[in-house]
């Protein structure tokens, strides 16, 4: 069997789809999930959750903790951010996707939530990831900035192995010598994971390379290497971005 004994593609138990709500991610269509990258307001999220469902997205996502290199930075509005992803995912028929900093905040968080997403720099924070093991509701694992294929799906496991099989795994750049873009998108990384593994895998192309003139092309490649959905920040003045 493989090293990857509960992603294993060849594992009996396991199918390449998760459930959320009356929603799938993995299978025959493309997963959508889009929305800010943080959640500034209520006017703001209002108008860009409307703009994401009449473009027949299905997940909104947006961040009410957000980590930041800065402590100077926008760290989002917390607990009233995760109330007006309810009220705009509830007001528009769509599934929450948001961030959980640490095994702090899953319990404030947990209800908010459709989908409990675990950013980069928690990849590998392996008890909080013991812990969303133990949950009800689908994780989302980003991959590491600096992490390799086989630490990002051992990461899995350990969510896999507390009991919960409802894992969407998430290319979103890695960190490498070249600073043309915010990070290299490993493309590559996506049909290998899929070689390898039962997981869906989706592709985040907005964190992935920071230039919105890249995220179309980036989008495109994804979906031909293999890519069951993308994650896409939207934002309705993208120029005053809080984050």
């Amino acid at each position: 069997m493989s090293e990857y004994k509960l992603a294993s593609k060849q594992h009996p138990l396991h199918k390449s789809q998760v459930q959320v709500g009356d929603e799938l991610v993995g299978g025959d269509e493309l997963s959508i999930i889009a929305g800010p990258c943080a959640v500034e307001s209520a006017e703001q999220l209002d108008e860009i959750a409307k703009g994401v469902a009449s473009a027949g997205v299905r997940f909104i996502r947006g961040g009410a903790y957000k980590p930041r290199t800065s402590p100077y930075d926008f760290q989002g509005l917390g607990k009233e951010g995760l109330k007006l992803l309810r009220e705009a995912s509830n007001k528009y028929q769509l599934k929450v996707v948001t961030e959980v900093l640490g095994s702090f905040l899953i319990e404030e968080v947990y209800p908010y939530a459709d989908v409990l997403q675990v950013g980069s720099r928690n990849m590998k924070n392996y008890q909080f990831l013991k812990e969303l093991g133990r949950l009800d509701k689908p994780v989302l694992l980003k991959r590491g900035m600096s992490s390799s294929v086989k630490e990002w799906l051992l990461a899995a496991e350990y969510i896999l192995l507390s009991g919960n099989e409802n894992v969407v795994l998430c290319e979103r750049g890695i960190r490498t010598f070249d600073t043309s873009s915010r990070n290299t998108m490993d493309i590559a990384a996506i049909p290998l994971v899929k070689e390898l593994s039962h997981l869906p895998v989706i592709a985040d192309p907005s964190q992935g390379t920071g230039k919105r003139s890249l995220i179309k092309p980036l989008s495109l490649a994804a979906i031909a290497a293999g890519a069951d959905g993308l994650m896409i920040e939207v934002h309705n003045q993208p120029e005053n971005a809080l984050s």
